[in-house]
């Protein structure tokens, strides 16, 4: 697999809770990738894009490392991508 659904890799990558939740993201409007912004949730990424989000009241930026078929805990969600905001915690 060399490319994923947006609002799939986000749900799989635990940004979200649902998929549903992640389809809406994307078509509100709160969702670029590599710095153009996304409405279509069916838009494919592909490893190495940079996802930004506003979510939460906060922009978080993450890099794409990997896909996955099936959606597992929060460890396999978080091998999905790099947080690229990870000094900017606080």
């Amino acid at each position: 697999m060399d490319r994923q659904r947006i609002d799939k890799w986000l749900w799989h990558a635990r940004i979200v809770k649902t998929r549903s939740a992640a389809a809406g993201l994307v078509s509100g409007g709160r969702v670029r990738v590599n710095g153009s912004r996304v409405v279509a949730p069916g838009h494919a990424v592909k490893i190495g894009d940079v996802v930004t989000t506003a979510l939460d009241g906060r922009v978080c930026i993450w890099r794409v490392e990997q896909f996955a078929e099936r959606r597992g805990d929060a460890e396999a969600g978080r091998s999905l991508y790099t947080d690229m905001d990870a000094g900017n915690a606080g």
